[in-house]
């Protein structure tokens, strides 16, 4: 099978590198690039240059009015499209509050899914819009108030796995290949709960070493700014980790069995929305696997994870009620 796969905030740091990535997938025949107008280095610009990688991806750019409605500018961007990947909005700045950083993205993200909704409805739409803890919430309800599928709309907490992953094949001194640390919960701080008791293949470190290195994981993003030195954020990581979900929904598109950990509505645990092992389908999201087994140190670290992770998703249900039917 191909697909045609959209890039909303296409041209940005995490949406170029993201963008190569998906065009290279020879299952994409064609490929979108949005973003707004006045964009550091124009949609166009990004689609003339991946245009010419030698592979079946056909790509087109295009730009758009951020002061207009999306869903009135992205028909012919977005019409036909399968798999719609949003690696858009703004990155939080000097003096801004989480509230303010969730205001700003979540009307982006909701602008977005409303054109989503319009022009490709059955499309999955994988959101990587900051806070996706929630920023996805927002968005499910949406589609349940639009009348549309919910299992569409995914989180992309797919770079947390990324980096469990290569951090113990480090500590360990395993082939990185081999190793599947499931994580669980939600996509920031606390509520990122790698289950290290969990790993493929089993893995034995001291209580003091899995402390740390459940730290690391969750400030993963932290480390890359810091040596970044305030100039930029995980961008090529979080493009890699993006261009692996969506390869996964793709494959599940065509048929075959794909699974990946994602935040989505889930009913493992006493919260709505939670991270864990997906299965994709060809409908989407097509089964969510439960919380693996944990240990005594798992089962505080759940806890303290779903403390924060509860007003992070009443947050985004509280937004959507706020919200207009389509």
């Amino acid at each position: 099978m191909s697909f045609k796969v959209c890039v909303c905030g296409g041209a940005g740091g995490i949406g170029q590198p993201l963008s190569m990535l998906m065009a290279m997938d020879p299952r994409v025949k064609e490929l979108s690039v949005q973003d707004v107008q006045g964009a550091m280095v124009p949609a166009a610009g990004v689609a003339a240059d991946l245009s010419h990688l030698n592979t079946p991806a056909k790509v087109v750019g295009y730009s758009i009015d951020p002061k207009l409605p999306p869903v009135d500018q992205l028909a012919e961007c977005l019409t036909g499209c399968h798999l719609v990947l949003v690696p858009a909005g703004v990155p939080r700045k000097p003096g801004m509050t989480r509230d303010d950083l969730f205001s700003i993205n979540a009307g982006i993200a909701a602008g977005i899914a409303k054109a989503v909704a319009k022009y490709c409805p059955n499309a999955v739409l994988a959101l990587i819009v900051n806070p996706v803890n929630s920023v996805v919430p927002a968005v499910t309800e949406l589609y349940k108030k639009w009348g549309l599928n919910p299992k569409k709309v995914v989180g992309v907490t797919t770079l947390d796995v990324v980096r469990a992953n290569k951090f113990v094949s480090e500590l360990a001194k395993v082939d990185v290949s081999k190793v599947d640390v499931p994580v669980i919960g939600g996509h920031a701080g606390v509520t990122i709960m790698p289950v290290l008791s969990q790993t493929t293949p089993p893995v034995k470190l001291p209580a003091d070493v899995i402390e740390g290195l459940d730290k690391r994981i969750q400030d993963a993003g932290t480390e890359v700014v810091n040596a970044k030195n305030g100039k930029g954020s995980a961008t090529l990581s979080m493009a890699f980790a993006g261009a692996r979900l969506g390869k996964a929904v793709l494959t599940g598109l065509s048929g075959e069995r794909a699974v990946e950990c994602a935040y989505v509505e889930s009913s493992v645990s006493e919260l709505p929305f939670f991270a864990s092992k997906v299965v994709f389908g060809k409908d989407g999201v097509e089964e969510v696997q439960g919380i693996p087994q944990l240990n005594e140190y798992e089962k505080k670290r759940l806890a303290e994870a779903m403390g924060q992770l509860k007003g992070e998703i009443d947050k985004g249900l509280e937004y959507a009620r706020t919200q207009s039917k389509l």
